[in-house]
């Protein structure tokens, strides 16, 4: 959509600006990328009018928000496509999306790589789990074979009709089959041509710097902080230094607004009125300047008779 016709006060992409331009280059700086985790266009324009150079659009915060239910592979590629579509029609911040297992085979893949290429996205995530797949953070998960992923990936690559569209393999690995194997599909997956690689659910601080080491100097290396997970919460800043190029907070944004939420409603029902929370609240006019609804009122005049 033309973001000169109707997007408001902070415009989204252009359809003549590739989604991940500049991406790749924002990665080759030492200092880390660090994503917070969106779920639609309203948690995606707070995030970048907070200052955030990249988006992170969990597949889990979908589940949670849009479904209200776990992240065990309940949401569909046309959920996270649709929501995609409308963050990047309103912001013009990249967004890396979650695209789990790329909800099939490898033509499946293909259909889902293309389709959030045209919905915006900057860098597109797929990861080695069995069906149904699960949280990264939950027990019981499950992989495929290497071979069968690797041919998700080239598929993948093959699909993209953009070299800025950058492709973000991920293992589940470690968890089910071990170090060695997590490392060795790592491993396999660079060796593909993917642009960035994501080993989920490193538990300690050692194999956060084992791993750094053996991947940090040759591609971008994601790390993933879970509220409560497997892997310790550590700076974006530490893990900067030991080699990782991207940090993504996922989930802590809903985290956040679960426990906001249990409170407003606590109090909403206890006092019967809001009044308590006024200093915790935007006001109505608050709330419009935050989602620019001046000047979008202003663009519509323009076109009144």
């Amino acid at each position: 959509m033309n973001e000169t016709t109707y997007s408001s006060a902070r415009p989204g992409r252009g359809a003549s600006v590739p989604a991940g331009a500049g991406l790749a280059a924002r990665l080759a700086r030492p200092e880390p990328l660090l994503c917070p985790g969106v779920y639609d266009a309203f948690s995606a324009l707070l995030a970048e009018q907070a200052g955030f150079e990249a988006l992170y659009l969990s597949g889990a915060s979908i589940a949670y928000t849009k479904l209200g239910r776990s992240d065990i592979g309940l949401t569909t590629f046309t959920e996270v496509c649709d929501t995609l579509a409308h963050i990047t029609e309103r912001v013009g911040t990249p967004v890396i999306v979650d695209a789990d297992t790329g909800f099939g085979n490898a033509l499946n893949t293909q259909r889902t790589v293309a389709g959030l290429e045209r919905a915006g996205a900057a860098m597109i995530q797929l990861e080695d789990q069995g069906f149904p797949k699960r949280c990264g953070h939950l027990d019981g998960k499950t992989v495929v074979p290497i071979a069968e992923m690797q041919g998700k990936l080239r598929a993948a690559l093959d699909a993209r009709r953009s070299a800025d569209t950058l492709v973000l393999a991920r293992t589940d690995a470690l968890a089910v089959e071990g170090w060695d194997a997590a490392m060795d599909r790592a491993e396999a997956y660079l060796a593909c041509g993917v642009d960035a690689l994501f080993i989920e659910a490193l538990r300690t601080p050692e194999q956060l710097a084992k791993a750094a080491q053996q991947f940090a100097g040759r591609v971008p290396l994601l790390a993933n902080m879970v509220e409560g997970g497997k892997t310790p919460i550590t700076p974006a800043d530490e893990l900067g230094r030991l080699g990782f190029r991207i940090v993504i907070f996922p989930g802590g944004t809903v985290r956040a607004l679960a426990h906001a939420m249990q409170g407003y409603f606590a109090s909403l029902r206890a006092h019967q009125t809001t009044e308590p929370w006024r200093s915790s609240m935007l006001n109505f006019d608050g709330l419009n300047a935050v989602i620019g609804t001046p000047e979008l009122l202003a663009r519509g005049r323009r076109y009144e008779g």
